[in-house]
């Protein structure tokens, strides 16, 4: 195990290994009978699309997304009637037998927050709905540079929500958006990571005052470039403050297709590679069953969450002599099931053994239409023809024992 360099303006390292890396270690937030953070895996969650007062849509749509793995479901309350509704959604929801915790996403009115933490496992809230929306340069500024009384009345807005929450055992999710920030951030910050870190920061200080620390932060931006920066920006700001509360990831709008799955990948990745992140979000401009496979693609490509046979396989060139797509399809239809190995498939010897190094398993071409076998660095059987190949390597599985009948 070594240190890397770090990343510039992180202002903390990431334990690395040939084998992966290390979170950058959160409190874990309990979220219903889910938990985030610590050690617990990256969670995947998505949010409904469908009219919220729209119970049976709501719960078609919520459970689609949970049998396509969510993990929690979040809903939109713009008003106090969706609010009221959420009770009907979850009743029928565990009345169907799914017990996936469920996130309340509250935009607007503090009031509304209050309801809907009697109901659900979290709420989300934005900093920018609790702040003085006349909070201009005219306002007279303290030592601190905070209108005089501002982070007070944002104290007195917050309480009853965090004794409610406290209460009933619900989190809460800090949501900063790149594009709603309050005007008072705006004018002290400007549209910036540092005003977005500010005022995420600035609500946590405010939760920790009344011994609350069920939080969970989000930095999320349509710019994925600002949403890592501010998610970086963040991490060094909460270890100079001796806080570890869980991040969730995500770019928001980031559209349908495969520029949008490229742009979150990018975001979302470059961060999951850090070692920060505890849950994520791919928002996509589809229905939301389709941004899960998206999240744990992510996950399994950044090394976070295994959840499926990873497959290192060369591109070919003209040293390959043996036909190399077909032998990857024949060992990913033989293998798919090992959700726990990780086996390379590579075209021959020049650069194969060295860049599958961290696999379980190799296959390896050796000469025209020959296979040389590894289990881990060392070669176990040489020279087999490639119509037996795939069955050898198999058969290797079995015998080191690592294999398991599909189930079913």
């Amino acid at each position: 195990m070594k240190r890397s360099a770090g990343h510039a303006g992180t202002g903390f390292l990431i334990m690395i290994s040939n084998k992966g890396f290390k979170r950058f270690k959160t409190r874990v937030v309990s979220v219903g009978d889910v938990p985030m953070g610590g050690d617990y895996p990256v969670r995947v969650q998505s949010m409904t699309s469908t009219p919220t007062l729209d119970t049976r849509a709501t719960v078609q749509q919520a459970v689609r997304m949970i049998e396509a793995g969510c993990e929690y479901v979040r809903i939109a309350v713009p008003g106090m009637k969706e609010v009221e509704n959420l009770a009907e959604i979850k009743k029928t929801l565990r009345q169907k037998g799914f017990k996936t915790p469920l996130i309340a996403d509250v935009h607007f009115r503090p009031e509304i927050a209050e309801v809907a933490a009697t109901l659900v496992e979290k709420v989300r809230i934005n900093p920018g709905n609790y702040v003085d929306r006349n909070s201009k340069g005219s306002i007279k500024k303290s030592k601190e540079n905070r209108p005089d009384g501002e982070t007070e009345r944002i104290g007195k807005r917050l309480r009853p929500l965090l004794e409610i929450c406290r209460q009933h055992g619900t989190a809460i999710r800090i949501g900063v958006n790149h594009g709603s920030l309050s005007e008072r951030i705006l004018e002290e910050y400007g549209d910036t990571p540092t005003g977005m870190v500010e005022s995420a920061l600035e609500f946590a200080r405010i939760c920790e005052t009344f011994s609350f620390y069920d939080l969970v932060f989000s930095m999320k931006a349509s710019n994925v470039r600002v949403m890592i920066a501010a998610n970086r920006l963040l991490i060094k700001e909460m270890t100079r403050a001796g806080m570890n509360y869980p991040l969730h990831l995500g770019v928001t709008e980031a559209g349908a297709g495969e520029d949008s799955r490229i742009k979150s990948a990018i975001g979302i990745g470059s961060l999951l590679a850090d070692g920060i992140g505890d849950t994520i979000r791919v928002s996509l401009t589809e229905d939301p069953e389709f941004e899960i496979p998206v999240a744990y693609n992510i996950l399994q490509a950044a090394g976070s969450r295994i959840t499926k046979t990873e497959y290192i396989a060369c591109p070919s060139c003209s040293r390959t002599l043996f036909n190399i797509q077909d032998s990857l399809k024949r060992i990913e239809n033989g293998t798919s099931h090992l959700t726990w190995l990780k086996i390379a498939v590579m075209g021959c010897i020049v650069n194969g053994p060295g860049e599958m190094a961290d696999a379980d398993y190799g296959y390896v071409g050796s000469g025209k239409g020959k296979i040389a076998l590894y289990k881990g660095k060392k070669i176990i059987r040489n020279n087999i023809d490639e119509k037996e190949a795939v069955d050898a390597l198999i058969g290797l599985i079995r015998e080191s024992g690592d294999w398991k009948d599909k189930a079913g």
